[in-house]
């Protein structure tokens, strides 16, 4: 009998349903495999964040009338805590309850599964049922960023509006909105989401040690994108060879040298992080403004500005160290954030972000970037930005 199945049961059930579901079918082979495996649910629903990670939007609702917003549900909770958050019936349908858990692929938070539970169900969801639904958020998770690649139909369900052609070439650039380890958690954002043009970050982990890198490409919409395109690439190609971090930034000024003959550039922070001790290498090629946060005390690390890649042809870049210790946040941000101005001129980028750090001091690192954009917005008395803006938080732990 199906109640009569153990946890393991369970999970290779569903695992093996979303193994043998063609791609753009998860949504549906999940719903037949959950219902069949817990008797006590009624119903499952997948919302994916979109790309301002404001909304929770239904994979089933393209036109998003069913939008949940984020920042004040108990889907949202979910999506922002990473935990499981359970509504009473009361809040939900009558006679029924609902369950929200955070869908997650290997750090990067993607949604939420909604789940309905019967009305009998306060007595069966124990805290070890509690704990196998809540895990269903990483397999559902790492399934939908395997199946991402192979249908468009996750991509059209997230988006709220339209891309443009600029950002569809930036967003695609990105590995994700973030990761972690053992050793850090990060995440980041970028605005404005639906029309951003040069402004990206880039991360990649390996057994030791982590690069991370922010990259502002000077101009507007596309040509900015292809600038910043040609950099991340030029970076990623230097650093997959196995070229130092020095090297990596040098090869990259001389393509995108080669590519305009110094009539456009990019400013690029670049830095390495050794897992084993703290230990960050960086080079500081333009505008990414770095600041460490040691319990509460805020410190711009003042790093030697460099040349921006691409200005003038055989540039080298030497290679500053500083060190973080386990609690330590590191927040770094473009000059979208820093010099943002409030219609009064006011800046952004000295006290207001530091109090907006200080707010935000408790909260994990995923929700960090999206505080300091909302803040930027508020400051700005906007819904939206004019100019490029992005934030990256890493907790180092």
């Amino acid at each position: 009998m199906e109640d009569a199945m153990t946890p393991p049961d369970r999970r290779r059930k569903i695992e093996t349903a979303l193994r043998a579901a063609p791609a753009h079918s998860l949504p549906e082979a999940l719903t037949a495999a959950v219902l069949g495996s817990f008797p006590q649910t009624t119903s499952l629903r997948l919302l994916l964040a979109d790309y301002q990670r404001r909304l929770l939007l239904p994979i089933d609702d393209p036109a998003s009338s069913g939008a949940v917003r984020i920042c004040d549900s108990p889907a949202g909770r979910a999506f922002g805590s990473q935990s499981p958050v359970p509504v009473p019936a009361i809040v939900g349908r009558a006679g029924e309850r609902r369950l929200f858990i955070p869908v997650t692929a290997r750090g990067e938070p993607v949604g939420v599964l909604e789940i309905r539970l019967s009305a009998d169900s306060d007595a069966l969801l124990d805290d070890s049922l509690l704990a196998e639904l809540a895990q269903l958020g990483e397999i559902v998770g790492c399934a939908l960023k395997l199946a991402w690649k192979h249908t468009d139909r996750y991509e059209r369900a997230r988006r709220h509006r339209r891309l443009t052609l600029a950002a569809e070439l930036q967003w695609q650039l990105l590995p994700a909105y973030g990761c972690g380890g053992a050793e850090f958690s990060m995440a980041g954002h970028l605005e404005p989401a639906y029309a951003v043009g040069g402004d990206n970050f880039d991360w990649s982990t390996e057994r030791d040690h982590l690069s991370l890198s922010v990259t502002n490409g000077s101009g507007n919409g596309v040509q900015a994108a292809l600038l910043t395109s040609l950099t991340v690439g030029a970076l990623r190609n230097a650093r997959r060879f196995g070229a130092d971090l020095a090297d990596q930034v040098s090869l990259a000024n001389d393509m995108v040298y080669a590519r305009y003959r110094g009539s456009e550039f990019t400013e690029n922070l670049a830095l390495r992080i050794d897992l084993a001790d703290g230990m960050v290498s960086a080079v500081d090629a333009g505008s990414p403004r770095i600041l460490r946060m040691r319990g509460t005390h805020i410190e711009p690390l003042e790093l030697d500005p460099q040349m921006p890649l691409g200005m003038f042809p055989d540039t080298r870049y030497q290679v500053e160290r500083f060190q973080i210790e386990p609690g330590d946040r590191l927040i770094i941000v473009s000059d979208g954030v820093c010099d943002a101005q409030a219609p009064d001129g006011g800046d952004f980028g000295t006290v207001l972000l530091e109090d907006t750090l200080q707010r935000t001091r408790s909260l994990e690192a995923a929700e960090v970037p999206l505080s300091i954009i909302k803040a930027l917005i508020e400051h700005r008395q906007a819904t939206d930005l004019d100019d490029d803006a992005v934030a990256v938080c890493l907790d180092w732990k």
